[in-house]
Protein backbone atom coordinates (compact mmCIF):
# COMPACT_ATOMS: atom_id res chain seq x y z
CA UNK A 1 0.00 0.00 0.00
CA UNK A 2 1.20 3.50 -0.86
CA UNK A 3 0.12 6.35 1.42
CA UNK A 4 0.56 10.02 0.54
CA UNK A 5 0.79 12.83 3.11
CA UNK A 6 1.16 16.51 2.35
CA UNK A 7 2.03 19.60 4.37
CA UNK A 8 4.74 20.94 6.66
CA UNK A 9 5.82 17.51 7.88
CA UNK A 10 9.46 17.05 6.86
CA UNK A 11 10.72 19.00 9.87
CA UNK A 12 8.88 16.72 12.29
CA UNK A 13 10.20 13.65 10.47
CA UNK A 14 13.71 14.97 11.08
CA UNK A 15 13.27 15.91 14.73
CA UNK A 16 12.32 19.58 14.29
CA UNK A 17 8.66 19.70 15.18
CA UNK A 18 6.62 22.82 14.37
CA UNK A 19 3.49 21.67 16.17
CA UNK A 20 1.50 18.79 17.61
CA UNK A 21 -0.39 18.07 14.40
CA UNK A 22 2.83 17.87 12.40
CA UNK A 23 4.38 15.57 15.02
CA UNK A 24 1.41 13.20 14.89
CA UNK A 25 1.56 13.03 11.10
CA UNK A 26 5.26 12.20 11.28
CA UNK A 27 4.67 9.44 13.83
CA UNK A 28 1.80 8.00 11.77
CA UNK A 29 4.01 8.00 8.69
CA UNK A 30 6.71 6.15 10.64
CA UNK A 31 4.17 3.62 11.88
CA UNK A 32 2.99 2.90 8.35
CA UNK A 33 6.55 2.38 7.13
CA UNK A 34 7.19 0.02 10.05
CA UNK A 35 4.11 -1.86 8.88
CA UNK A 36 5.71 -2.43 5.49
CA UNK A 37 3.90 0.28 3.57
CA UNK A 38 5.30 2.89 1.20
CA UNK A 39 4.96 6.46 2.47
CA UNK A 40 5.53 9.65 0.53
CA UNK A 41 5.29 13.22 1.82
CA UNK A 42 4.78 16.31 -0.30
CA UNK A 43 6.26 19.19 1.69
CA UNK A 44 6.04 22.75 0.38
CA UNK A 45 8.85 23.88 2.74
CA UNK A 46 11.37 21.35 1.44
CA UNK A 47 13.99 22.68 -0.94
CA UNK A 48 15.01 19.23 -2.20
CA UNK A 49 13.79 15.67 -2.41
CA UNK A 50 15.10 13.32 0.27
CA UNK A 51 14.59 10.03 2.07
CA UNK A 52 14.46 9.82 5.86
CA UNK A 53 16.35 7.10 7.79
CA UNK A 54 12.96 5.38 8.23
CA UNK A 55 12.56 5.18 4.44
CA UNK A 56 9.92 7.89 4.05
CA UNK A 57 10.31 9.71 0.74
CA UNK A 58 9.95 13.51 0.92
CA UNK A 59 9.24 15.43 -2.27
CA UNK A 60 9.40 19.17 -2.67
CA UNK A 61 6.66 20.87 -4.67
CA UNK A 62 8.53 22.32 -7.62
CA UNK A 63 7.77 25.95 -8.37
CA UNK A 64 5.92 26.52 -5.07
CA UNK A 65 7.42 30.01 -4.70
CA UNK A 66 7.09 31.02 -8.35
CA UNK A 67 4.71 33.75 -9.46
CA UNK A 68 3.60 37.07 -8.00
CA UNK A 69 3.17 37.05 -4.23
CA UNK A 70 -0.39 38.37 -4.17
CA UNK A 71 -1.81 35.87 -6.63
CA UNK A 72 0.58 32.91 -6.76
CA UNK A 73 -1.61 30.87 -4.40
CA UNK A 74 -4.12 30.55 -7.21
CA UNK A 75 -1.85 30.83 -10.27
CA UNK A 76 0.92 28.49 -9.12
CA UNK A 77 0.60 26.87 -5.71
CA UNK A 78 -2.80 25.24 -5.85
CA UNK A 79 -2.41 23.90 -9.41
CA UNK A 80 1.05 22.54 -8.57
CA UNK A 81 -0.19 21.00 -5.33
CA UNK A 82 -2.99 19.18 -7.13
CA UNK A 83 -0.69 18.02 -9.94
CA UNK A 84 1.92 16.77 -7.44
CA UNK A 85 -0.66 14.90 -5.37
CA UNK A 86 -2.22 13.31 -8.42
CA UNK A 87 1.18 12.29 -9.80
CA UNK A 88 1.88 10.16 -6.72
CA UNK A 89 -0.95 7.76 -7.64
CA UNK A 90 -1.16 6.64 -4.02
CA UNK A 91 -3.62 4.08 -2.66
CA UNK A 92 -4.58 6.32 0.26
CA UNK A 93 -4.25 10.07 0.76
CA UNK A 94 -4.10 11.20 4.39
CA UNK A 95 -4.63 14.76 5.66
CA UNK A 96 -4.63 16.31 9.13
CA UNK A 97 -4.99 19.85 10.57
CA UNK A 98 -7.83 22.01 9.23
CA UNK A 99 -6.87 23.40 5.82
CA UNK A 100 -9.04 24.16 2.78
CA UNK A 101 -6.26 22.83 0.54
CA UNK A 102 -7.06 19.29 1.68
CA UNK A 103 -9.75 19.34 -0.97
CA UNK A 104 -7.00 18.98 -3.58
CA UNK A 105 -5.82 15.77 -1.89
CA UNK A 106 -9.42 14.57 -1.93
CA UNK A 107 -9.80 15.42 -5.63
CA UNK A 108 -6.46 13.73 -6.39
CA UNK A 109 -7.60 10.62 -4.53
CA UNK A 110 -10.82 10.46 -6.48
CA UNK A 111 -9.00 11.09 -9.76
CA UNK A 112 -6.67 8.12 -9.29
CA UNK A 113 -9.40 5.99 -7.68
CA UNK A 114 -7.74 6.04 -4.26
CA UNK A 115 -9.13 6.37 -0.72
CA UNK A 116 -9.11 9.53 1.40
CA UNK A 117 -8.62 9.61 5.19
CA UNK A 118 -8.99 12.76 7.27
CA UNK A 119 -7.48 13.00 10.76
CA UNK A 120 -8.79 15.38 13.42
CA UNK A 121 -6.24 17.52 15.27
CA UNK A 122 -8.62 19.41 17.57
CA UNK A 123 -12.10 19.20 19.05
CA UNK A 124 -12.82 22.30 16.96
CA UNK A 125 -12.55 20.14 13.83
CA UNK A 126 -15.67 18.24 14.88
CA UNK A 127 -17.70 21.12 16.30
CA UNK A 128 -20.27 23.41 14.74
CA UNK A 129 -19.59 26.68 12.95
CA UNK A 130 -20.64 28.89 15.87
CA UNK A 131 -18.31 27.08 18.25
CA UNK A 132 -15.36 27.34 15.86
CA UNK A 133 -15.90 31.05 15.29
CA UNK A 134 -15.89 31.63 19.04
CA UNK A 135 -12.41 30.14 19.34
CA UNK A 136 -10.92 31.32 16.03
CA UNK A 137 -8.45 34.15 15.48
CA UNK A 138 -8.72 36.45 12.46
CA UNK A 139 -5.91 38.99 12.69
CA UNK A 140 -5.42 39.77 8.99
CA UNK A 141 -7.31 39.85 5.71
CA UNK A 142 -5.75 36.56 4.61
CA UNK A 143 -6.60 34.81 7.89
CA UNK A 144 -10.21 35.87 7.37
CA UNK A 145 -10.27 34.62 3.77
CA UNK A 146 -8.49 31.42 4.78
CA UNK A 147 -10.97 30.88 7.61
CA UNK A 148 -13.90 31.31 5.24
CA UNK A 149 -12.46 28.83 2.74
CA UNK A 150 -11.88 26.31 5.54
CA UNK A 151 -15.48 26.68 6.69
CA UNK A 152 -16.71 26.04 3.15
CA UNK A 153 -14.50 22.99 2.59
CA UNK A 154 -13.80 21.19 5.87
CA UNK A 155 -17.36 20.18 6.91
CA UNK A 156 -17.87 18.84 3.38
CA UNK A 157 -14.65 16.80 3.61
CA UNK A 158 -15.79 15.29 6.90
CA UNK A 159 -18.84 13.92 5.08
CA UNK A 160 -16.97 12.78 1.97
CA UNK A 161 -13.94 11.10 3.58
CA UNK A 162 -13.70 7.33 3.42
CA UNK A 163 -12.77 7.47 7.10
CA UNK A 164 -12.23 10.16 9.72
CA UNK A 165 -9.68 9.32 12.41
CA UNK A 166 -10.48 10.95 15.76
CA UNK A 167 -8.30 11.36 18.84
CA UNK A 168 -10.78 10.33 21.53
CA UNK A 169 -14.34 9.13 22.10
CA UNK A 170 -15.68 12.64 22.68
CA UNK A 171 -14.86 13.61 19.09
CA UNK A 172 -16.38 10.38 17.81
CA UNK A 173 -19.64 11.09 19.65
CA UNK A 174 -19.87 14.56 18.10
CA UNK A 175 -19.33 13.14 14.59
CA UNK A 176 -21.82 10.33 15.17
CA UNK A 177 -24.52 12.95 15.65
CA UNK A 178 -23.54 14.31 12.23
CA UNK A 179 -23.62 10.83 10.62
CA UNK A 180 -19.87 10.96 9.94
CA UNK A 181 -17.99 7.64 9.83
CA UNK A 182 -15.10 7.80 12.29
CA UNK A 183 -12.70 5.62 14.25
CA UNK A 184 -10.63 6.41 17.34
CA UNK A 185 -6.86 6.36 16.88
CA UNK A 186 -5.22 7.90 19.98
CA UNK A 187 -2.28 10.22 19.50
CA UNK A 188 1.02 8.40 19.16
CA UNK A 189 4.04 8.68 21.43
CA UNK A 190 7.60 7.59 20.64
CA UNK A 191 8.96 6.19 23.89
CA UNK A 192 12.55 6.82 24.91
CA UNK A 193 13.24 4.47 27.80
CA UNK A 194 16.37 6.40 28.81
CA UNK A 195 14.27 9.43 29.67
CA UNK A 196 11.73 7.63 31.86
CA UNK A 197 11.54 9.26 35.29
CA UNK A 198 10.46 7.56 38.53
CA UNK A 199 11.26 10.31 41.04
CA UNK A 200 10.33 13.96 41.26
CA UNK A 201 12.09 16.20 43.76
CA UNK A 202 11.65 19.42 41.77
CA UNK A 203 9.40 22.28 42.80
CA UNK A 204 8.37 23.70 39.43
CA UNK A 205 4.96 23.54 37.81
CA UNK A 206 5.27 23.66 34.03
CA UNK A 207 3.16 25.36 31.35
CA UNK A 208 3.80 24.53 27.67
CA UNK A 209 2.37 25.73 24.38
CA UNK A 210 1.46 28.79 22.38
CA UNK A 211 0.95 31.76 24.66
CA UNK A 212 -2.32 33.27 23.48
CA UNK A 213 -5.97 33.84 24.31
CA UNK A 214 -7.27 30.49 23.05
CA UNK A 215 -4.68 28.60 25.08
CA UNK A 216 -5.89 30.41 28.20
CA UNK A 217 -2.72 32.38 28.87
CA UNK A 218 -4.69 35.15 30.62
CA UNK A 219 -6.13 32.52 32.96
CA UNK A 220 -2.66 31.12 33.55
CA UNK A 221 -1.45 34.62 34.45
CA UNK A 222 -4.18 34.73 37.11
CA UNK A 223 -2.96 31.40 38.46
CA UNK A 224 0.56 32.81 38.81
CA UNK A 225 -0.72 36.00 40.46
CA UNK A 226 -2.59 33.95 43.06
CA UNK A 227 0.33 31.52 43.64
CA UNK A 228 3.38 33.56 44.73
CA UNK A 229 4.78 30.61 46.69
CA UNK A 230 4.94 28.30 43.67
CA UNK A 231 7.62 28.26 40.96
CA UNK A 232 6.64 28.09 37.29
CA UNK A 233 8.45 27.12 34.10
CA UNK A 234 6.90 28.47 30.88
CA UNK A 235 7.85 26.92 27.53
CA UNK A 236 6.51 28.70 24.46
CA UNK A 237 6.25 32.03 22.72
CA UNK A 238 3.45 34.62 22.63
CA UNK A 239 1.40 34.63 19.42
CA UNK A 240 -1.27 37.29 19.94
CA UNK A 241 -1.91 40.49 21.92
CA UNK A 242 -2.99 38.60 25.03
CA UNK A 243 0.14 36.47 24.87
CA UNK A 244 2.53 39.40 24.52
CA UNK A 245 0.75 41.40 27.23
CA UNK A 246 1.09 38.77 29.95
CA UNK A 247 4.41 37.41 28.73
CA UNK A 248 5.98 40.84 29.22
CA UNK A 249 4.38 41.19 32.65
CA UNK A 250 5.74 37.81 33.74
CA UNK A 251 9.31 38.86 32.95
CA UNK A 252 9.47 40.64 36.31
CA UNK A 253 8.17 37.70 38.37
CA UNK A 254 10.89 36.07 40.48
CA UNK A 255 8.99 32.76 40.64
CA UNK A 256 8.62 32.45 36.84
CA UNK A 257 11.21 31.17 34.36
CA UNK A 258 10.46 32.02 30.73
CA UNK A 259 12.18 29.50 28.46
CA UNK A 260 10.80 30.70 25.12
CA UNK A 261 10.59 28.09 22.41
CA UNK A 262 12.62 24.93 23.05
CA UNK A 263 13.41 21.87 20.97
CA UNK A 264 11.27 18.82 21.56
CA UNK A 265 14.07 17.12 23.52
CA UNK A 266 14.64 20.20 25.68
CA UNK A 267 10.90 20.47 26.35
CA UNK A 268 10.76 16.83 27.40
CA UNK A 269 13.64 17.41 29.82
CA UNK A 270 11.72 20.30 31.37
CA UNK A 271 8.63 18.12 31.76
CA UNK A 272 10.63 15.34 33.36
CA UNK A 273 11.99 17.75 35.96
CA UNK A 274 8.65 19.31 36.92
CA UNK A 275 6.11 18.25 39.52
CA UNK A 276 2.96 18.72 37.39
CA UNK A 277 1.80 20.11 34.07
CA UNK A 278 -0.65 23.03 34.21
CA UNK A 279 -3.10 23.46 31.31
CA UNK A 280 -5.44 26.45 31.09
CA UNK A 281 -6.32 25.96 27.41
CA UNK A 282 -9.97 26.56 26.54
CA UNK A 283 -9.99 24.10 23.63
CA UNK A 284 -7.77 21.21 22.53
CA UNK A 285 -7.92 17.86 20.80
CA UNK A 286 -5.73 15.41 22.65
CA UNK A 287 -2.66 17.45 23.65
CA UNK A 288 0.67 15.74 23.02
CA UNK A 289 2.01 17.43 26.15
CA UNK A 290 -0.53 15.53 28.27
CA UNK A 291 0.80 12.22 26.96
CA UNK A 292 4.39 13.39 27.37
CA UNK A 293 3.74 14.40 30.99
CA UNK A 294 2.12 11.05 31.81
CA UNK A 295 5.00 9.21 30.12
CA UNK A 296 7.27 10.72 32.79
CA UNK A 297 4.84 10.01 35.59
CA UNK A 298 3.81 13.67 35.81
CA UNK A 299 0.11 14.52 36.45
CA UNK A 300 -1.91 17.03 34.45
CA UNK A 301 -3.85 19.74 36.26
CA UNK A 302 -6.26 21.07 33.64
CA UNK A 303 -8.51 24.08 34.02
CA UNK A 304 -10.91 23.05 31.23
CA UNK A 305 -9.76 20.27 28.92
CA UNK A 306 -10.25 16.55 29.50
CA UNK A 307 -10.03 14.71 26.14
CA UNK A 308 -12.62 11.96 26.07
CA UNK A 309 -12.80 12.27 29.90
CA UNK A 310 -9.50 10.36 30.05
CA UNK A 311 -8.11 12.34 32.99
CA UNK A 312 -11.11 11.55 35.15
CA UNK A 313 -11.58 7.96 33.96
CA UNK A 314 -7.93 6.97 34.34
CA UNK A 315 -7.23 9.31 37.29
CA UNK A 316 -4.32 10.96 35.48
CA UNK A 317 -4.59 14.30 37.25
CA UNK A 318 -7.34 16.80 37.90
CA UNK A 319 -9.89 18.73 35.83
CA UNK A 320 -11.14 21.96 37.39
CA UNK A 321 -14.19 22.84 35.24
CA UNK A 322 -12.92 26.39 34.76
CA UNK A 323 -12.46 27.06 38.47
CA UNK A 324 -9.07 28.73 38.99
CA UNK A 325 -9.37 28.63 42.78
CA UNK A 326 -9.88 24.86 42.60
CA UNK A 327 -6.79 24.53 40.42
CA UNK A 328 -4.74 26.51 42.95
CA UNK A 329 -6.03 24.40 45.85
CA UNK A 330 -4.89 21.28 44.00
CA UNK A 331 -1.47 22.86 43.46
CA UNK A 332 -1.24 23.81 47.14
CA UNK A 333 -2.05 20.25 48.23
CA UNK A 334 0.06 18.52 45.59
CA UNK A 335 2.15 15.53 46.65
CA UNK A 336 4.27 13.38 44.38
CA UNK A 337 3.27 9.72 44.27
CA UNK A 338 5.36 6.84 42.91
CA UNK A 339 2.15 4.85 42.55
CA UNK A 340 0.65 7.55 40.33
CA UNK A 341 3.86 7.81 38.29
CA UNK A 342 3.84 4.10 37.46
CA UNK A 343 0.11 4.13 36.67
CA UNK A 344 0.51 7.09 34.29
CA UNK A 345 3.44 5.48 32.50
CA UNK A 346 1.49 2.24 32.14
CA UNK A 347 -1.47 4.11 30.64
CA UNK A 348 0.80 5.69 28.00
CA UNK A 349 2.48 2.37 27.17
CA UNK A 350 -0.88 0.64 26.77
CA UNK A 351 -2.59 3.34 24.71
CA UNK A 352 -0.16 5.67 22.94
CA UNK A 353 3.33 4.21 22.55
CA UNK A 354 4.32 3.46 18.97
CA UNK A 355 5.14 -0.23 19.34
CA UNK A 356 4.56 -3.40 17.32
CA UNK A 357 0.94 -3.70 18.44
CA UNK A 358 0.19 -0.11 17.49
CA UNK A 359 1.82 -0.62 14.08
CA UNK A 360 -0.47 -3.62 13.49
CA UNK A 361 -3.52 -1.60 14.61
CA UNK A 362 -2.70 1.24 12.20
CA UNK A 363 -2.02 -1.14 9.32
CA UNK A 364 -5.35 -2.84 10.01
CA UNK A 365 -7.20 0.50 9.91
CA UNK A 366 -5.61 1.60 6.63
CA UNK A 367 -6.00 -1.83 5.02
CA UNK A 368 -9.64 -1.84 6.07
CA UNK A 369 -10.22 1.46 4.31
CA UNK A 370 -8.33 0.36 1.20
CA UNK A 371 -10.25 -2.91 0.90
CA UNK A 372 -13.67 -1.50 1.67
CA UNK A 373 -16.00 -1.67 -1.28
CA UNK A 374 -18.09 1.46 -1.88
Amino acid sequence: MKVCFWGNIAGALNGKTDGGGELQQALLAKALVKGGHEVVVLDFHSSEDSITPDGIRIFRIKGWNDGLRMIRMFTHRLPKLYASLKAQKADIYYCRIRDFRHIFAYWAARKVKAKFILGLASDLDAMNFSQRIKHSRFNSLWSGINGLLIELVYPWLLKKSDLVLVQHTGQKEILQRKSVNSQVLPNLFLLNEKLQKTDNSKNNFIYIGELNKRKGFAEFFNVVIKSPDHAFIIVGQPSDKVGFLYYNKLKSFANVTLCGRLSHTETMDQIANSKALISTSLMEGFPNIFIEAWAYGIPVISLYVDPGSIIEKEKLGNVCQGNIDKLIRIMNNFQFSHEFAEKAKTYVKNNHVLNANKVKEISSIFNGVLNHKD
